[in-house]
């Protein structure tokens, strides 16, 4: 019994990760007014029925898809640290280039962000899902400033490390727009380059790479 119920939780996961794939399909191809039902539907080669199984509404969805999107950023710009030596600064230093290079710079991300960030106003699931995500990403943020200040011997209250979070987080924001855009513009190593000088600048600090 508990093998036949791992079986159906595994397939259920597999047809949800479908769905969520095929709407993120839709909106690369059309926006997310192209991300209907039927269309989706058509995509993952399954009846409209079977995602309200799934999903109670489209923008349930269509939230979804924007969260695995956003989720998978934010591990992406954290993959490998562990493998980093046990150093603070090198451990941020990875964690900020990460986040400005291949795969986490990438146009069709970008293109997808852009299109889902147009619910974020008007769409109350779309914003929740904005809000945790983006928390997501800067608390890490956050505690890798924090855990960097304090092997330098610098104060890390917690009302400066939030500050120095949300600019750090604006800044590789605006470096993964032009990265992922404007790729013949900017360089992977030329976007790293900035990302560390900017971090440096921001927390006058020396980061290892």
């Amino acid at each position: 019994m508990t093998a036949r119920r791992s079986f159906r939780r595994q397939g259920e996961q597999t047809r949800r990760a479908a769905l969520i794939e095929a709407t993120l399909a839709c909106i690369d191809e059309g926006g997310p007014q192209a991300a209907t039902v039927r269309a989706i539907a058509q995509r993952a080669g399954v009846t409209p029925g079977l995602i309200r199984h799934y999903f109670a509404t489209k923008e349930d969805l269509v939230a979804a898809a924007h969260e695995h999107l956003m989720t998978g950023l934010t591990e992406a710009s954290a993959e490998s640290l562990d493998a980093l030596p046990s150093d603070p600064l090198a451990r941020l230093a990875g964690f900020v280039t990460n986040a400005v290079s291949p795969p986490v710079a990438d146009p069709r991300a970008m293109a997808l962000w852009a299109a889902s960030m147009q619910l974020v106003a008007r769409d109350l699931a779309m914003r929740r899902v904005h809000e945790r995500t983006y928390l997501a990403f800067r608390n890490q943020l956050e505690a890798l400033i924090a855990d960097a200040l304090l092997a330098a011997g610098e104060p890390a209250d917690p009302a400066t490390t939030r500050r120095l979070a949300i600019a750090g987080n604006a800044l590789l924001d605006g470096l993964w727009i032009e990265a992922s855009a404007l790729q013949d513009q900017l360089a992977p190593d030329e976007a790293r380059a900035i990302a560390i000088w900017g971090f440096e600048s921001l927390l006058d600090l020396k980061l290892r790479r």
